[in-house]
């Protein structure tokens, strides 16, 4: 499992510095290069279902984020993040794209809604790492608790 977190943890750093097209000098790499570790924070952080950690990578701006669902949830737009998310126990179904219905705003760049039409299910587990890119709606339809996963953010 160490393993996988590794990955996803690099996975993570590659989306930053790739995803959201970050071209610096060397000086805001250098700037940007402090490592951070979480050796006892994750735990605590599931435990109350809370921001991990915020920082920014150059240009980029991200979040970490713990997350615990019991039960399907809302569809999301989001205007300006990606979400990259990783399983790391339970079950879900999760949909993206489709056309939202009914949506309202929810935050500045941010939508909600009830329900979407159409969209693509994806049928997610443990380990598993899916990437919605920002303006894509996505939401849980039917999840198998308890369903815990991390979010990066990425803007």
């Amino acid at each position: 499992m160490n393993t996988l977190k590794n990955a996803f943890l690099g996975l993570g750093v590659i989306a930053v510095m790739m995803g959201c097209g970050v071209v610096g000098s060397a000086a805001q790499k250098e700037s940007s290069s402090k490592v951070q570790y979480y050796p006892q924070q994750v735990a605590a952080a599931f435990a109350k279902g809370e921001k991990l950690v915020e920082g920014s990578a150059g240009h980029a701006v991200y979040q970490i984020l713990t997350a615990r669902r019991d039960g399907p949830g809302e569809v999301e737009v989001h205007a300006l993040d990606t979400d990259i998310i990783y399983v790391i126990k339970g079950t879900a179904t999760f949909v993206t794209g489709g056309k939202v219905v009914d949506a309202r705003d929810s935050a500045p760049n941010e939508v909600r809604a009830k329900s979407s039409e159409g969209g693509t299910p994806h049928h997610l587990g443990p380990e598993d790492i899916i990437i919605v890119p920002h303006g894509i709606p996505h939401w849980y339809e039917a999840v198998q608790p308890p369903f815990l996963y991390l979010v990066i953010k990425v803007r």
